[in-house]
């Protein structure tokens, strides 16, 4: 059986430029939950989205087991186009998977290209105990291809969850248990920025 602990970043600044946004003073400081939860386990690799507060939230994690973080392009957060992270469009994506404003991606691309790199992941590390740092779209859209009355009600109940950890258990690619583990509730929600569940 392989393991996968997916974790969601912890809580990080919101600016322009998606891909270098820190953690906030709290989110560094919520990175030791990640690190207290895993440091009784034994955990053999780590790979993570290339954003900068993905790599930060699982950081102290794999340097306490002494890994490197393998990134991967595949596993990034969703490319949102301007104004399109509010409850009206969270719905209008969830409703329809392929439906995506002018410069941003839909679920099923997001999904596509998630799961392309988690069947690789899986496929590279049989029977092996994995750490992917992660977002709350892309999560979302991996917990949809494997349970797909996974929707909108779903992905807002953990748009807050900063940084938060849920456990795949696979026998090759085939989903065979699923268990939350932690969370820190921040109280962002679908934010007035327009960078909730990011």
């Amino acid at each position: 059986m392989t393991k996968v602990y997916f974790v969601r970043h912890a809580q990080s600044e919101y600016w322009k430029e998606d891909r270098t946004r820190p953690l906030t003073k709290e989110g560094m400081e919520d990175t030791e939950i990640v690190l207290e939860f895993f440091k009784d386990k034994k955990i053999d690799v780590f790979y993570c989205s290339p954003y900068k507060r993905s790599i930060d939230t699982i950081a102290d994690t794999a340097a306490f087991f002494g890994k490197e973080i393998i990134t991967d392009e595949d596993l990034r957060e969703r490319e949102s186009g301007p104004n399109s992270n509010n409850r009206e469009m969270f719905q209008k994506r969830w409703a329809d998977h392929s439906y995506h404003e002018d410069g941003g991606e839909s679920i099923a691309m997001v999904q596509k290209r998630n799961i392309k790199a988690l069947n690789k992941i899986l496929s590279d590390n049989k029977d092996k105990q994995i750490v992917i740092g992660t977002h709350g779209t892309a999560l979302s859209a991996i917990l949809n291809f494997y349970d797909n009355s996974f929707g909108c009600d779903d992905f807002l109940r953990i748009i807050d969850w900063m940084p938060y950890i849920i456990e795949l258990d696979f026998e090759g690619d085939k989903l065979i248990g699923k268990e939350e583990h932690c969370y820190r509730e921040k109280t962002y929600g679908v934010s007035a920025s327009g960078n909730g569940g990011k």
